[in-house]
């Protein structure tokens, strides 16, 4: 089972013609609130995993919010919204910059994350700083992260997957793995026998840190605010919080 980030980070980079959005009116008129995710993305989302990964656990709360049932549509690709029909993706990037052509509109954030260095225990690594010229780093291809890395002329290992990048540093095989804390914190809830150290995200890197919020196919103002509305009391409850822990997530305030 692969961690599919692309769906979440990249925030259906590439979605140039969403489907026609619906407004809070036809949300609650139909009774469902329509959330796309991938079938097979813990600890995201799952079709048959129990318990079914944060994105599920948490658009069902957003839609008892909004007084309706999710309706879970399932797609492996971003290009797959087109026709997918949902009203929501969650863990999208706040930035209208990065979302680019998706034409998604963006709720209020409700967590911060980014790339972080997961290391073995026993490392003496503590920051992106510490990598030289003798570190291997296991990052993604084509990511920001492999580019800001080599250009410090460390040298990296690129692998399709945050989790073949984690599996490669469990067996020794590369010194650190730039990966988000989402991806890491699951792995150590998983393979507790083969827990990273996680280190803490550089700020300094601007590009390897962000807010990430929901991404709406064009609502109207009245959906946006009561999605807005949601994540606020479901933050202020520790709703969102008690999910995302319960797949090994801490969540950091989103600045």
């Amino acid at each position: 089972m692969k961690t599919v980030l692309p769906i979440v980070v990249g925030a259906v980079i590439g979605l140039l013609n969403p489907a026609q959005g619906r407004s809070l009116d036809a949300v609650r008129a139909s009774g469902v609130l329509g959330l796309c995710a991938h079938p097979n993305s813990l600890p995201f989302a799952s079709k048959a995993a129990d318990p079914p990964g944060f994105q599920i656990e948490l658009g069902q709360a957003l839609a008892h919010e909004l007084g309706v049932s999710l309706r879970l549509d399932w797609i492996i690709t971003q290009y797959q919204m087109r026709s997918a029909g949902c009203d929501i993706v969650l863990d999208v990037i706040a930035d209208r910059e990065a979302q680019g052509e998706t034409r998604l509109r963006i709720s209020k954030p409700y967590y911060r994350t980014g790339v972080a260095l997961a290391v073995p225990s026993s490392s003496s690594l503590a920051s992106f700083q510490s990598l030289n010229e003798h570190t291997k780093v296991g990052v993604q291809v084509g990511s920001v992260a492999a580019m800001i890395i080599s250009q410090r002329h460390v040298p990296t290992s690129t692998f399709g997957f945050e989790s073949d990048s984690l599996d490669a540093l469990s067996n020794h095989e590369i010194d650190a793995a730039a990966v988000t804390p989402t991806a890491a914190s699951y792995f150590n809830l998983t393979h507790p026998d083969k827990a990273f150290r996680i280190l803490d995200r550089d700020e300094s890197l601007t590009d390897l840190n962000w807010n990430v919020a929901v991404g709406m196919v064009r609502p109207d103002d009245a959906l946006r605010d009561t999605i807005d509305g949601a994540l606020e009391r479901l933050r202020s409850d520790g709703t969102i919080d008690r999910i995302y822990g319960r797949y090994g997530v801490v969540l950091q305030t989103p600045k």
